[in-house]
């Protein structure tokens, strides 16, 4: 399977907008947004995103959207994140598209968060040379309640 990066184009924001209302993804991810079905606060985001210096990216295998991954957040504190279909997990395809973004954005440190439960985050984060820092307690709106979540970091 070829895994590519390339700029977000207007076509892919439906794909995303539907990946991102997978009930399962939802709670495998937990820290989402308030409303995830709320397509008028979806656009607004990811005009946002697309308007400022972040790093957004559509993950495509075999020319397909899978997904979307970008590097985020003010310098010094800058994050990664991702979001991979669920008909593609387990693939490798989240490792790839992160190391990949990680080639693109020299910057670091970069900071990434996962919930604690989220074997396959924190998997695909460790992979690609993110280490463990801190434990933290958030709200999750996919659960509704307050979550545990992994704080990882990725030097120089």
């Amino acid at each position: 399977m070829q895994i590519a990066l390339r700029r977000v184009h207007d076509s892919d924001l439906p794909v995303f907008f539907r990946q991102m209302n997978d009930p399962e993804s939802l709670m495998t991810a937990a820290f989402t947004p308030k409303d995830p079905a709320d397509r008028d606060a979806f656009d607004a985001h990811w005009r946002r995103v697309r308007a400022s210096s972040d790093v957004p990216r559509t993950i495509l295998a075999d020319g397909d959207v899978v997904g979307s991954a970008a590097v985020y957040g003010p310098p010094g504190e800058r994050e990664v994140t991702y979001w991979v279909d669920r008909a593609y997990w387990g693939r490798g395809i989240a490792t790839l598209a992160l190391s990949a973004l990680l080639a693109e954005v020299p910057e670091r440190p970069l900071f990434a968060r996962a919930a604690a439960d989220n074997a396959g985050s924190l998997r695909v984060l460790e992979k690609c040379g993110f280490r463990p820092t801190a434990r933290a307690v958030g709200f999750a709106h996919a659960r509704g309640r307050d979550t545990e979540e992994i704080v990882l970091r990725l030097e120089g």
